[in-house]
C-alpha cells in the first residue's frame, strides 16, 4: 500500500466529513440544494439507504414467500428453524439466546455435559455479548414491543446505519455513486439474511463502519469509542480494535494528528471486550470461563484453519459427513471462497486506506482459521464490507440501467441463497 493511500498519513485529505464531489459537481452544491443541515444528510443518504431498503424488501419478501411454499418450518422445533408463522424464522437460533437474555439477563455458568463427543458443557447464554439485547430491551421499554419486536427494530434500523457508514467510507472512497453501490451489494451478500433478523450483526456492521470513517476522516476519540462499543456486541470486535489501534499507532509515530488523540483512541478501544469477557470469568469463577464455555458447548475455537481446509476438502470430493454437515450453505461457502481472492483484488485497486486493510484482513483471518459451523463463512464474511467497497469502485462507471438488470436477479435470490439457504438448510 502506498503512502499517498493511506488518509492517516496524507496532509492533503479534508478532515471533515463532507461528501465528494460527484460527476464534476461539487459537494458543497449537492449538499446545499437541500436547505438546512438535516436535509442535507438526507440529500445526501437517502439514495443508498432506499436502494438498500429495496433490495432488503425483496430479498425478505422472497424469503417469506419460500417459507410459505414448503412449510417445513410447521415442522421444526421453536427455536431451530421453526415457529408458527413464517416470520418466527427470523427469531430463531441465535435469536432465541438474545431474546432470553433481553428479557431475563445472564446467569454465567460452566455446568459439565456428560454423554457427548463434541460438548462437555451445557450452553449458556454468557457466550452471546450483552449490547445487542441491552438495545432489545430499552426498545421494548419504549415501545412495549416483546423481543421479537424489539430485535428486529434494532436490527432493521442499525442495518441502515451500517449501510450509510458502507456508502460514507465508500463516497470517501471512490464518490457518491460508488456508495450507494457498496451499500446495495452488502444487502446482497450471502450472509445477508442476518441483517434483518434477531442478530447483532447489522449492529455491530454499522458500529465498525463508523469507526473506520472517524478513522479516515481523523476523529480519534469517537473511533475509539465505537470500537469500545463494538467490543460489547461481539468478540470479533477484536478485528475492529486491532483496525483501530493500529491505525492510530501508525498516526502517532508519524504525528500526523499529534498525540492525545490517537493515544487515547488507542487506550480506549480493547475495553469493551476485555471487561465482558473478565465480567463472564469473574462470575463463573474460572477466568478462562468465557472461552471454555465457547469450546465446550458450542465447539468454537481457533485451530488456525485446519477444520475449514478439511472441511473444503470433503465438501469439493463430495463428503457430506463431516460435523454440521448442510450441503447447500456448504457449496455457498465454496462459491464465496472462490470468489474472496477477487474481491480483495479489486478491493486493492480501490487503494484504500491502513485502517481497511488491517479491518478486513483480521475479519477474513477470524472468519478462516476458527472451527465454526462451514455454512456460515457467508455470514462470518459479512462484516468485511471492505470487500464490497472494492467491488462497487469496480461497478461504479456501469450505466445505472445495466446495474439495475445486473442486480434484479440477486435481489430476487438473495431470498434463497442469503435468507432460506442460511436458516432453512443450514444453521446460521
Amino acid at each position: 500500500m502506498s503512502t499517498a493511500s493511506s488518509t492517516e498519513s496524507s496532509s492533503t485529505e479534508p478532515s471533515s466529513a463532507e461528501p465528494v464531489a460527484v460527476s464534476g459537481e461539487p459537494a458543497e452544491e449537492r449538499a446545499g440544494r437541500a436547505p438546512g443541515r438535516f436535509m442535507a444528510l438526507v440529500d445526501r443518504f437517502a439514495p443508498a439507504l432506499g436502494a438498500y431498503a429495496v433490495v432488503k424488501a425483496i430479498g425478505l419478501t422472497v424469503f417469506l414467500m419460500l417459507l410459505e411454499h414448503t412449510g417445513d418450518y410447521l415442522k421444526k422445533q421453536p427455536g431451530r428453524g421453526g415457529g408458527a408463522h413464517a416470520w418466527d424464522v427470523l427469531g430463531t437460533w441465535d435469536g432465541v439466546w438474545y431474546q432470553r437474555i433481553a428479557e431475563n439477563g445472564y446467569d454465567p455458568q460452566l455446568i459439565e455435559l456428560h454423554g457427548f463427543p463434541l460438548a462437555t458443557y451445557y450452553e449458556n447464554s454468557a457466550a452471546f455479548f450483552p449490547l445487542y439485547p441491552w438495545l432489545m430491551r430499552l426498545v421494548g421499554a419504549v415501545t412495549g414491543l416483546g423481543p421479537y419486536g424489539s430485535g428486529i427494530v434494532v436490527s432493521v434500523l442499525a442495518s441502515l446505519v451500517a449501510a450509510a457508514g458502507i456508502f460514507a467510507i465508500a463516497e470517501r472512497l471512490a464518490g457518491f455513486r460508488a456508495g450507494v453501490i457498496a451499500a446495495v451489494v452488502w444487502g446482497l451478500f450471502p450472509g445477508s439474511g442476518v441483517e434483518w433478523a434477531v442478530y447483532s450483526d447489522s449492529l455491530f456492521v454499522a458500529l465498525s463502519a463508523w469507526a473506520c470513517y472517524c478513522v479516515m476522516t481523523r476523529r480519534w476519540l469517537a473511533a475509539g469509542l465505537l470500537a469500545l462499543v463494538a467490543g460489547l456486541n461481539r468478540p470479533t470486535a477484536a478485528a475492529l480494535i486491532a483496525a483501530v489501534s493500529i491505525a492510530a499507532l501508525v498516526a502517532l509515530v508519524r504525528r500526523t494528528d499529534g498525540v492525545a488523540r490517537p493515544l487515547t483512541a488507542m487506550l480506549i478501544t480493547p475495553w469493551g471486550l476485555f471487561g465482558y469477557v473478565a465480567w463472564v470469568g469473574w462470575r463463573m469463577g474460572d477466568w478462562g470461563g468465557y472461552f471454555k464455555l465457547q469450546r465446550g458447548a458450542w465447539n468454537r475455537y481457533f485451530d488456525f484453519g485446519a477444520s475449514t481446509v478439511r472441511t473444503v476438502m470433503d465438501v469439493i470430493t463430495g463428503h457430506w459427513d463431516f460435523w454440521q454437515s448442510n450441503p447447500v450453505p456448504d457449496l455457498i461457502a465454496i462459491a464465496l471462497l472462490i470468489a474472496l481472492p477477487g474481491l480483495v483484488v479489486l478491493l486493492a485497486r480501490a487503494r484504500p486506506p491502513l485502517v481497511l486493510w488491517v479491518y478486513t484482513a483480521m475479519t477474513v483471518f477470524t472468519a478462516l482459521s476458527s472451527n465454526q459451523i462451514f455454512g456460515n463463512i457467508s455470514r462470518y464474511l459479512l462484516p468485511a464490507f471492505p470487500l464490497f467497497i472494492g467491488l462497487a469502485v469496480a461497478l461504479r462507471k456501469v450505466r445505472t440501467s445495466s446495474l439495475i438488470g445486473l442486480f434484479a436477479m440477486p435481489a430476487i435470490a438473495a431470498g434463497w441463497y442469503a435468507g432460506y439457504a442460511l436458516f432453512e438448510l443450514g444453521i446460521p
